[in-house]
C-alpha cells in the first residue's frame, strides 16, 4: 500500500465501522425494551412461582420481615402478586398496571435492610450477605421498571 492511499483506506474503514455500529445500535434500540420487559417478567413470574409452591429460598427472609402475618398465608399471596406483575409486563395493555403493582411491592423488599440488618450485612454498611445481594438486585429492577414505564407511550 502506498503511503498516500493510507488516509483514504482508513476513511473507508471508518465508514464501514460507522455503518456496522449504526446497524447494531438500531437493533439494540428496537429490541432493548421488549427484551427488558420479558426479562423482568421472567424474574417476577419465576420468583413468584417459587413462593406460591413453597420452594422459595427467600420465604424465610419474607417471613422474618413481615412477622405480623402468618407466613403460610403471606408468602403465597406475595408470590401470586409477583406472578401477576410478571404477566402484566408481558401483555402490553397491562404494562401500566404491572408497573403500578411493582412499585407498590418493591419498597417492601428493602424492609430487611431496616428490620434485619444482621441478615443483610456481614459488615455494615459495605459487605452484603447473599440475602443482602438478593435485596440489592432490586435496584436494577427499579431502574428497569422506570425504563419500561417511561416507554409505555412510545412503544
Amino acid at each position: 500500500m502506498v503511503p498516500d492511499q493510507l488516509p483514504e483506506q482508513l476513511r473507508s474503514y471508518q465508514e464501514q465501522f460507522n455503518e456496522i455500529d449504526a446497524a447494531i445500535a438500531g437493533a439494540m434500540d428496537r429490541w432493548s425494551i421488549p427484551v427488558l420487559r420479558v426479562a423482568v417478567s421472567v424474574v417476577f413470574i419465576w420468583f413468584g412461582a417459587l413462593k406460591v409452591f413453597d420452594v422459595s429460598p427467600a420465604a424465610d427472609l419474607v417471613s422474618r420481615t413481615v412477622y405480623f402475618f402468618p407466613p403460610e398465608v403471606f408468602v403465597p399471596i406475595l408470590g401470586v402478586w409477583e406472578v401477576v406483575i410478571g404477566i402484566c409486563l408481558l401483555y402490553r395493555p397491562l404494562i401500566r398496571l404491572g408497573i403500578f403493582l411493582l412499585f407498590l411491592q418493591l419498597p417492601g423488599t428493602f424492609l430487611p435492610v431496616i428490620l434485619l440488618p444482621e441478615v443483610v450485612f456481614q459488615t455494615f454498611p459495605h459487605a452484603l450477605t447473599v440475602e443482602g445481594q438478593y435485596i440489592a438486585k432490586n435496584l436494577v429492577i427499579i431502574g428497569a421498571a422506570l425504563v419500561i414505564g417511561g416507554s409505555v407511550r412510545s412503544e
